[in-house]
């Protein structure tokens, strides 16, 4: 016996980065378990993949050979919009009120009106020097997936991450595009802790999912207003 088929709708939705216009449909049920498997298993890493992995199927494969290499924003993005299709457009999670550092508050979140935010001002070109400057790209969710997620916040994880995503190194005269890890790493170190700070500010700047909730403490009747940022804020 043949069962019938079950044809689900198609939306369309925008990338950031580049504004291309892609065509998906919402995660069925089959997918959303891979994903509630991947949630209980506290491994970032597995997270990662099982939400490329979701996008890959939900634009019906017309990403496959590049949603690895797309910025981390853009992914978040493509997912948050098929979550809404397929779960419902609100969210409930729970918030530590700032003010006390100790309250936690329900609210339900619209997740139609999370945008990825671009900070005013934000380049890829970071001069390091009048003369001496470095051109960037944003880290990929492959690149993501590759990094030991405890290191990431240590000195070597930042080497690594600056080393994936620089593009190059220019000065008055020459561009430099073939560089070893070594050299970068070389250049690097000789910088001031001023000039590795404009570095560091691109990752911190860089274009990202965001946004504001107000809520207010019931133990202590203060309005806080919370910034929600990434994926992993409205992953449940």
């Amino acid at each position: 016996m043949t069962l019938p088929v079950l044809n689900n709708p198609n939306y369309e939705m925008e990338l950031p980065s580049t504004g291309e216009k892609i065509e998906f449909r919402p995660f069925l049920v089959k997918e959303q378990k891979i994903l509630m498997m991947a949630m209980e298993s506290k491994d970032t890493s597995a997270q990662s993949k099982a939400v490329v992995d979701i996008i890959k199927n939900c634009t019906f494969g017309k990403l496959n050979d590049k949603v690895e290499t797309l910025p981390t924003f853009d992914i978040e993005y493509m997912f948050l919009q098929i979550r809404q299709k397929s779960v419902g457009e609100t969210v409930d999670i729970t918030v530590t009120c700032p003010d006390d550092g100790e309250t936690k508050v329900p609210v339900t979140v619209n997740l139609e009106e999370i945008k990825v935010v671009k900070t005013e001002g934000h380049t890829n070109v970071i001069m390091i020097t009048d003369k001496i400057g470095l051109t960037m790209k944003y880290p990929t969710m492959k690149q993501i997936m590759g990094y030991d997620m405890t290191k990431l916040d240590s000195m070597e994880g930042t080497f690594g991450i600056i080393n994936d995503c620089l593009e190059n190194i220019f000065d008055e005269n020459e561009v430099y595009d073939e560089m070893n890890e070594k050299e970068v790493s070389d250049f690097i170190e000789q910088m001031t802790t001023d000039q590795f700070q404009k570095v560091t500010e691109f990752f911190t700047n860089m274009p990202k999912l965001k946004h504001i909730v107000k809520v207010t403490n019931p133990n202590t009747g203060v309005e806080n207003e919370i910034a929600l940022e990434g994926m992993q804020s409205f992953l449940v």
